[in-house]
Protein backbone atom coordinates (compact mmCIF):
# COMPACT_ATOMS: atom_id res chain seq x y z
CA UNK A 1 0.00 0.00 0.00
CA UNK A 2 1.45 3.16 -0.55
CA UNK A 3 1.32 6.39 0.84
CA UNK A 4 -1.32 9.01 -0.38
CA UNK A 5 -0.30 11.86 -1.75
CA UNK A 6 -2.10 15.25 0.57
CA UNK A 7 -2.89 18.57 -1.60
CA UNK A 8 -0.72 20.91 -0.93
CA UNK A 9 -3.33 23.53 -0.52
CA UNK A 10 -5.40 21.42 2.05
CA UNK A 11 -6.81 23.81 4.68
CA UNK A 12 -5.66 23.50 8.37
CA UNK A 13 -9.26 22.19 9.73
CA UNK A 14 -9.33 19.66 6.89
CA UNK A 15 -5.85 18.38 7.64
CA UNK A 16 -6.10 17.92 11.56
CA UNK A 17 -9.60 16.43 10.97
CA UNK A 18 -7.91 14.06 8.56
CA UNK A 19 -5.20 13.07 11.32
CA UNK A 20 -7.51 12.95 14.53
CA UNK A 21 -9.41 10.17 11.90
CA UNK A 22 -6.17 8.35 11.27
CA UNK A 23 -5.15 8.46 15.08
CA UNK A 24 -8.86 7.10 15.48
CA UNK A 25 -8.30 4.24 13.05
CA UNK A 26 -4.75 3.58 14.48
CA UNK A 27 -6.10 3.95 18.35
CA UNK A 28 -8.71 0.91 17.77
CA UNK A 29 -6.68 -1.10 16.32
CA UNK A 30 -9.21 -2.34 12.87
CA UNK A 31 -5.95 -1.64 10.63
CA UNK A 32 -3.63 -4.46 9.18
CA UNK A 33 0.21 -3.93 10.21
CA UNK A 34 1.02 -2.70 6.47
CA UNK A 35 -1.47 -0.10 6.36
CA UNK A 36 -1.01 0.59 9.95
CA UNK A 37 2.39 1.70 8.69
CA UNK A 38 1.14 3.70 6.23
CA UNK A 39 -1.73 5.08 8.27
CA UNK A 40 1.67 6.23 10.17
CA UNK A 41 3.51 7.68 7.47
CA UNK A 42 0.08 9.88 5.82
CA UNK A 43 0.17 11.22 10.16
CA UNK A 44 3.43 12.15 9.97
CA UNK A 45 2.79 14.07 6.78
CA UNK A 46 -0.32 15.72 8.31
CA UNK A 47 1.59 17.00 11.39
CA UNK A 48 4.35 17.99 9.73
CA UNK A 49 1.82 20.42 7.33
CA UNK A 50 -0.13 21.71 10.17
CA UNK A 51 2.96 22.69 12.09
CA UNK A 52 4.30 24.49 9.20
CA UNK A 53 0.97 26.26 9.17
CA UNK A 54 0.90 27.02 12.46
CA UNK A 55 4.08 28.67 12.20
CA UNK A 56 2.92 30.55 9.44
CA UNK A 57 -0.24 31.99 11.41
CA UNK A 58 2.17 32.36 14.20
CA UNK A 59 4.59 35.14 12.06
CA UNK A 60 1.74 36.81 10.54
CA UNK A 61 0.92 37.79 14.25
CA UNK A 62 1.12 40.77 16.08
CA UNK A 63 0.62 41.70 19.41
CA UNK A 64 -1.03 45.32 20.40
CA UNK A 65 0.87 47.07 22.49
CA UNK A 66 -0.52 49.41 25.38
CA UNK A 67 0.83 52.83 26.28
CA UNK A 68 0.65 54.05 30.01
CA UNK A 69 -3.04 55.74 29.16
CA UNK A 70 -4.53 52.62 28.56
CA UNK A 71 -4.63 53.06 24.61
CA UNK A 72 -3.22 50.87 21.53
CA UNK A 73 0.19 52.35 21.15
CA UNK A 74 1.14 50.37 17.96
CA UNK A 75 1.76 46.43 17.33
CA UNK A 76 5.18 43.81 17.85
CA UNK A 77 5.83 40.84 16.84
CA UNK A 78 4.30 38.23 18.62
CA UNK A 79 6.45 35.77 20.91
CA UNK A 80 4.80 32.70 21.51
Amino acid sequence: MSVETLPADLSFEAALAKLESIVKKLETGEASLEESITLYEQGQALKQQCDAKLAHAQARIERIRVGEDGQAAGTTPFDA
